[in-house]
C-alpha cells in the first residue's frame, strides 16, 4: 500500500456513512471536501504530483443501507503537517448525497514500527539461540548496531546515509565508522572517502553538492583534508575537538563542529598553519563575531512575539521595519509580488520547502518562522531562523 519511497506515517482513519457508497466516492469526497482548506502548502493533489502523499487506500462495505470501511494515507510530509492533514478529514460530512462522518484513529510511525519489528525478532531470535558466555551489554550493543546498519548504504561502492542522492548538501567524513556513528544520530547526507587516495566519485559529487569535510583533527586528518582540496570542491570545513574521533564523538559535540564549520577559502588562504588548525582558528574568531551579533537576532524575536498566534506575516526591508503586512494564507501569493525592497519574512507559521523556494528566486536574506518544516533544499544564501534560534 505504502507506494511512496519517503513514507514517514501511515494516517489510519473510520468512515460512516447513510447509504450506499463505493471507494470511489470516498475518495472524491477526500479531495473535494479538503480543498482549498489547508491552504497551496497542504493542497492534497499538489501533494500527491510532488510524492509527497502515496495512493490513498479505502475499504468501504455497504450493508442494510448503510456503508462504514477505513481510510489509509501513506505520508512524507512530517509529524507536524502529517497531523494538520489527518485532522483536515474529520471535517467531512458527506460522500455524494450521503450523510458521511470520518474519525481518525491513528497516526502510525512507520519507522518506529520498522523498529518495533527489529527488537521484536531480535529477542525472539536470543531466546531461541544456545546460551553463551556473551553478556546483555554486548548483545544489546549489537542489536542497536543493527538498527544503525539497516540504514548505511553504498555510494558508488563508498559507505554512504540513504541521503546522498536526494540531498543538497553532503558531509564528507573518513570511513566507515564515521558514517555510522552520523547514521546513529539522524544524519544520513554522509559519505566516507576511505583513505588518502580519494575517489573520483567524490569531486563529482562535489560539483553539484554544498560539501562539507568533516576530518579527525590529527595527522591522518589533516592529509586526508589537503587532497580532498585540492581535487574537490568544498564549501565547509570542520574538525573533531582535540583528542576525539569523528567515530566517538556526541550528539552534543558533532552538532557544536558542524555548526561551527569554516568556509574552505578561509582555510586554504590562511597561511602557517595545518589544515585542521586552521579551521580551529577560524571557528573560534567565528564565534566571538556570533557573539557580537546576538543583538542583531533581537528585531526578529520581538516580531515573533508580537504575531504569536495571529496566524499573520510581516514582509521586513534591510532595516526590519514593516513593509507589509498579511496572512500567513496569502504569504506565498505576497512573496511572488513582492518588491526588492522586501529583504526577509517573519510569520507565525511553519516554514516549508515552497516558501523557502520563493524567498531564493526573491533574493530574500532570511525567512523567520515558529518551526521549520520538512526543508530539504537549502540555499546557503538563505537563512532560516525559527523562534527556538532568535
Amino acid at each position: 500500500m505504502h507506494d511512496i519511497d519517503t513514507t514517514k506515517y501511515v494516517v489510519h482513519a473510520n468512515i460512516t456513512a447513510e447509504g450506499f457508497v463505493e471507494k470511489s466516492d470516498v475518495v472524491g469526497a477526500i479531495f473535494g471536501q479538503t480543498e482549498g482548506l489547508l491552504g497551496e502548502d497542504l493542497d492534497l493533489r499538489d501533494l500527491q504530483k510532488s510524492s509527497r502523499i502515496g495512493r490513498i487506500e479505502v475499504n468501504v462495505e455497504s450493508k442494510g443501507g448503510k456503508s462504514a470501511g477505513e481510510i489509509l494515507i501513506p505520508s512524507g510530509l512530517d509529524k507536524v503537517e502529517t497531523a494538520i492533514l489527518a485532522a483536515s478529514l474529520e471535517t467531512i460530512d458527506r460522500v455524494g448525497p450521503c450523510v458521511a462522518h470520518v474519525e481518525v484513529t491513528k497516526m502510525e510511525d512507520i519507522r518506529a514500527t520498522k523498529r518495533k519489528r527489529i527488537t521484536d525478532r531480535a529477542k525472539e531470535i536470543m531466546r531461541n539461540v544456545i546460551e553463551t558466555t556473551i553478556d546483555s551489554d554486548m548483545m544489546v550493543s549489537e542489536v542497536k548496531q543493527s538498527v544503525r546498519m539497516e540504514e548505511i548504504t553504498q555510494y558508488k561502492n563508498l559507505p554512504a546515509g540513504p541521503n546522498i542522492d536526494n540531498s543538497d548538501a553532503i558531509i564528507i567524513v573518513e570511513g566507515r565508522a564515521d558514517v555510522l556513528n552520523l547514521l546513529k544520530y539522524g544524519i544520513k547526507n554522509t559519505i566516507a572517502v576511505e583513505g588518502t587516495n580519494i575517489p573520483a566519485t567524490i569531486p563529482k559529487l562535489s560539483k553539484r553538492k554544498t560539501v562539507t569535510a568533516f576530518f579527525d583533527g590529527d595527522r591522518g586528518g589533516d592529509l586526508i583534508l589537503k587532497e580532498l582540496l585540492q581535487v574537490a570542491e568544498v564549501d565547509y570545513v570542520a574538525t573533531s575537538p582535540e583528542g576525539r574521533s569523528v567515530e566517538d564523538m556526541s550528539y552534543k559535540e558533532i552538532s557544536k563542529a558542524l555548526h561551527n564549520k569554516a568556509p574552505s577559502e578561509q582555510v586554504e588562504n590562511s597561511k602557517g598553519k595545518k589544515p585542521q588548525e586552521q579551521t580551529k582558528v577560524i571557528q573560534r574568531k567565528k564565534a566571538k563575531v556570533t557573539e557580537k551579533k546576538e543583538d542583531s537576532l533581537a528585531p526578529f524575536k520581538t516580531h515573533l512575539e508580537e504575531l504569536e498566534g495571529t496566524l499573520k506575516a510581516r514582509m521586513l526591508d534591510e532595516e526590519k521595519n514593516i513593509v507589509k503586512e498579511t496572512t500567513v494564507r496569502d504569504l506565498a501569493t505576497e512573496l511572488k509580488e513582492a518588491d526588492a525592497s522586501v529583504k526577509g519574512v517573519v510569520f507565525d507559521g511553519l516554514i516549508t520547502q515552497r516558501i523557502v523556494d520563493l524567498a531564493k528566486e526573491k533574493d530574500l536574506e532570511y525567512v523567520v518562522g515558529i518551526k521549520e518544516g520538512d526543508v530539504a533544499k537549502r540555499p546557503t544564501s538563505l537563512k532560516i531562523l525559527t523562534s527556538e534560534s532568535v
